[in-house]
């Protein structure tokens, strides 16, 4: 029988171990190596924006005139005047400094009790983040033991370093969580230590691999700062489940009586066929975020697809070779309840055969259920309100930075976070320019001559995201900057951090469409080809569906509408983040590939083998079972620490992609997949005419009849 490209690659890394284990160690230290060497490229503002706030940045930056970053602080006190003393020290602080130019006269508020100081950071803005600590501490030593007044600081390279040391400290905590969790979870799995550090160190040289791949990328698609957090996210998950399908079922062959080699041979074919496809169908899934027009999600999908390919490439070639090597050592380190444990399960008892039994009797009632309990669970979506979360939802109310920013708001409207608009012509100062420009408060218009470019700021009422601050921007976009620049010559753009929020909103609701009729239309054609039947490719495409809705349907009632919020440890917000559902749809369609396609492999192999529709699947769930919760589980435990983080956006992505996979291993897995399979009968199974002629590609494992490895090994030499 010709064996297929999984069996192949695996009997030759079992043949050569020692190039497999050391090639697969050298890839990773040069791939790392180089990465580290070449570091990694990040997007710019421009990059990172869409429409005329992304135009306007990209003028801005194509001329090299980098603003300045700012810094605002408030002086406040029960009196009127009783800020000048703090103000004035202050001020004389923060000049010694040196990173700073000189401050602005302080602007007082109408009733004289408070005081706005404006001041810039030397050098560039990008930059400023890692020369403000001076300036912090100068202000912090200026408002010491000063009864009756209150300083606030906000700016954007305060923000920008306290926000760095926040995700800093928060993905350094995810991170070296989820590892230890992953591998506890193996170890009940396994009840074995070496078969539990297996896939951990896979996923974990396989991340490291990526990274310096990815940094090598960079210089060609510019990457957002938590892009390898995001890889690191999906590697550890894809990593592990991978390994953990081909190394259970290796097990699971010895369990049945195999010899070592005929084990690892057949776990080549089945599992390691399955991991290939289940590895091209997320690639080609994560590829759908190219088409959402936003570089953000390019190098998501430019991320993804490099720690998939890696690790399913990692899963097929070197843990054979480890496997063939390690042989029964593999259970080395046993723990014994917890290996007759797992021992009975692959047998195909459990909690699976439990549930089995009455889904297979009764399938009609429970697929009802089931579609019931899905749909309930994404009810809550239909309502669901998206959009860039500002400082107070992201960090909470009672955050530092939070506070700072209302109180500079609340005094001086449009402070923080005014519009700009860029101003572009031929000649900067033609007389029909000029006059337009006449029309703006002079003390608010900056000319750069030399590049034909002005700026213009516009203060927005409101807190710089309300629906004030909405209708004053929609105003100055659509009728007063037309207005004014009509007939001169020159070509004005509206940003600011409002205007760079409604872009990027704008073009992910735009590019939401492509990029879903390209993962449904991938997942289909994927699942057709694999299986030869449209019935198994609609529903897969339906049930990922139904665990995507659900997933929303949670997102929503948690974060918009508050419902068990408090339980999380979080808050409602009223909104789901905009890049979230977009995100969500296309990471879920893609994990979800995993498990089905290793379960309905299990299935389609048990058919082949002649067993009868309802025998077939309960064989592949039973089967699949122990690998699929061991893998869920990681998974869940994974993106729940993510739910543990400070942003309100990694706890909604956290929390709804853990509930995601949970009710995708369970509730579709365990009750909706066999029961609606159950009722389709031999249906599940129809290979349309037009695919007949193509060759059938085999789920099953290769001819009893053929000789052990180390046998025909040696025949062969």
């Amino acid at each position: 029988m010709r064996r297929n490209l999984a069996a192949r690659i695996g009997i030759w890394s079992a043949y050569h171990r020692k190039t497999a284990i050391f090639g697969w160690l050298l890839f990773v230290v040069l791939a790392t190596v180089a990465g580290g060497s070449a570091g990694m490229v990040e997007m710019s503002d421009s990059e990172n924006g869409a429409g005329d706030s992304a135009r306007a940045l990209k003028i801005l930056e194509e001329a090299e005139l980098d603003p300045p970053a700012v810094e605002l602080v408030l002086v406040s006190s029960g009196s009127q005047g009783g800020w000048k003393a703090t103000a004035t020290e202050l001020t004389r602080a923060v000049e010694a400094t040196g990173e700073t130019a000189e401050a602005d006269p302080p602007l007082p508020s109408a009733d004289g009790k408070e005081a706005l100081i404006r001041f810039e950071m030397k050098g560039p803005a990008d930059e400023a983040d890692d020369r403000v600590e001076p300036v912090l501490r100068a202000v912090r030593a200026a408002a010491e033991g000063r009864d009756g007044v209150e300083v606030h600081q906000f700016g954007e390279a305060s923000a920008d370093r306290w926000l760095n040391d926040l995700l800093a400290d928060d993905f350094t905590k995810a991170e070296f969580t989820a590892v230890p969790l992953a591998l506890g979870i193996l170890l009940v799995a396994f009840g074995a230590v070496v078969a539990a550090l297996l896939p951990v160190a896979l996923a974990l040289t396989a991340c490291a691999a990526a990274y310096g791949l990815l940094a090598l990328a960079s210089h060609q698609l510019h990457l957002f700062p938590t892009t390898y957090s995001v890889m690191f996210l999906m590697g550890l998950a894809v990593g592990v489940d991978y390994c953990l399908f081909y190394l259970r079922r290796e097990r699971d062959e010895r369990a049945a009586g195999r010899d070592a080699d005929t084990a690892l041979r057949i776990a080549a074919a089945t599992s390691g066929r399955a991991v290939l496809v289940s590895g091209i169908t997320v690639m080609l899934a994560m590829a759908g975020m190219f088409l959402s027009g936003l570089m953000l999600f390019e190098g998501f999908a430019l991320a993804t697809i490099i720690v998939v390919l890696v690790a399913m490439i990692g899963s097929v070639t070197v843990l054979p070779a480890l496997l063939s090597w390690l042989g029964d050592r593999v259970d080395a380190g046993r723990l014994p309840f917890l290996h007759r444990r797992r021992t009975k399960d692959a047998e195909g008892g459990g909690f699976a055969g439990t549930v089995l039994r009455p889904v297979l009797a009764r399938p009609g009632i429970f697929a009802v259920v089931g579609t019931v309990l899905m749909l309930a669970l994404a009810a809550p979506a239909v309502g669901m309100k998206t959009e860039q979360l500002g400082m107070e939802k992201q960090f909470g109310s009672d955050s530092a930075l939070t506070v700072a920013y209302e109180k500079i708001t609340g005094s001086f409207p449009g402070g923080p976070d005014p519009a700009r608009i860029v101003v572009e012509a031929d000649d900067i100062e033609a007389a029909p320019v000029r006059k337009a420009l006449a029309a703006f408060d002079r003390d608010r218009v900056t000319v750069h001559p030399g590049e034909n470019i002005a700026e213009i700021e516009v203060p927005l009422p409101g807190d710089g995201s309300d629906s004030r601050s909405r209708e004053a921007l929609t105003e100055l976009r659509e009728r007063t900057v037309p207005e004014v620049f009509e007939g001169s010559g020159a070509r004005a753009y509206v940003t600011g951090e409002l205007a760079e929020s409604v872009d990027f909103t704008a073009q992910l609701k735009d590019g939401i469409a492509p990029v879903f009729a390209f993962i449904t239309a991938v997942t289909f054609l994927v699942m057709l080809l694999c299986f030869r039947s449209y019935v198994v490719a609609v529903t897969s495409v339906l049930l990922n569906l139904l665990s995507v809705a659900a997933a929303y349907g949670v997102m929503v009632a948690v974060f918009q509408h508050g419902w068990g919020a408090s339980l999380l440890g979080t808050e409602s917000v009223g909104a789901i983040e905009s890049w979230l559902p977009l995100f969500v749809l296309v990471v879920l369609f893609g994990l979800s590939m995993d498990y089905h396609v290793f379960v309905v492999s299990r299935i389609r192999e048990a058919r082949d083998r002649g067993a009868d529709n309802r025998a077939a699947i309960a064989e592949g769930i039973r089967r699949t079972a122990g690998a699929v919760t061991g893998a869920a589980v990681i998974m869940v435990a994974v993106f729940a620490v993510f739910g543990t983080l400070t942003m309100q956006s990694m706890k909604q992505m956290g929390v709804g992609l853990a509930v995601a996979v949970l009710l995708d291993a369970t509730v579709v897995r365990m009750i909706l997949l066999p029961s609606v399979m159950a009722l389709l009968g031999d249906r599940n199974w129809h290979t349309p005419r037009l695919l007949r002629r193509l060759p059938a590609l085999e789920h099953g494992e290769p001819a009893e009849a053929e000789a052990p490895l180390r046998r025909r090994h040696a025949t062969s030499t």
